[in-house]
């Protein structure tokens, strides 16, 4: 687990949360704890966080209200939710609106450690797509609007005779535009080039 990993803790019982931020310590992820959802928002930077634990019952704003809220503000983390057995519809609604888990009280240790590793783990993965993705988008505004035109027709299987009849230009011309798209794009292979458009949708 990562150093700079952190964790946010939001619940009402100041024994769970003593709970669950020592457990989380002596797995070597250090954590945050507020007792309310009114606390959190007047005291921390949401974005600062790699995962959530978010009581789904409590006084004043509860869990799913802030749930919503961070939604709206796009807030990337993933978000378990700290559940009753009487609130597990209610997580399960959650989830289908985009919460990663669920731990119903009481809680096992060993389980807690999973869902939470496995929120940071889905958390760190996603966030390196994203960037991945910004990375190719950056790399294809470098290329001219013909470029565009034959890296899109190269990734469809045209050869270079059929790109330049397609574009009505010489085989010479889509050659020096495909080395150019080559280079721009930062890809060694046909294979490649379609792999990186096809993750940000250009196949």
């Amino acid at each position: 687990m990562l150093n700079d990993t952190r964790v946010c803790i939001v619940d009402d019982d100041e024994a769970i949360r003593e709970a669950l931020s020592v457990l989380l310590f002596a797995a070597g992820i250090p954590s945050h704890t507020y007792a309310s959802a009114e606390q959190f928002l007047n005291r921390a930077d949401a974005r600062e966080f790699d995962c959530m634990l978010l009581d789904i019952r409590m006084p004043g704003m509860d869990g799913l209200e802030l749930f919503r809220l961070l939604q709206q503000e796009k807030v990337p983390y993933p978000i378990i939710f700290i559940t009753g057995h009487g609130d597990i519809p209610l997580a399960v609604t959650a989830i289908k609106q985009g919460a990663f888990d669920f731990l119903t009280k009481p809680f096992r240790n060993g389980e807690l450690l999973q869902k939470v590793q496995s929120a940071i783990g889905h958390f760190h993965e996603q966030r390196q797509l994203l960037q991945h993705r910004q990375e190719i988008n950056r790399r294809l505004q470098t290329c001219t609007p013909r470029e565009q035109d034959v890296m899109h027709l190269l990734v469809q299987g045209l050869p270079n005779k059929g790109i330049a009849e397609a574009l009505a230009i010489s085989p010479r011309t889509v050659e020096i535009h495909r080395a150019h798209v080559m280079e721009k794009m930062e890809a060694d292979s046909l294979a490649a080039l379609v792999r990186m458009l096809g993750l940000i949708g250009e196949d």
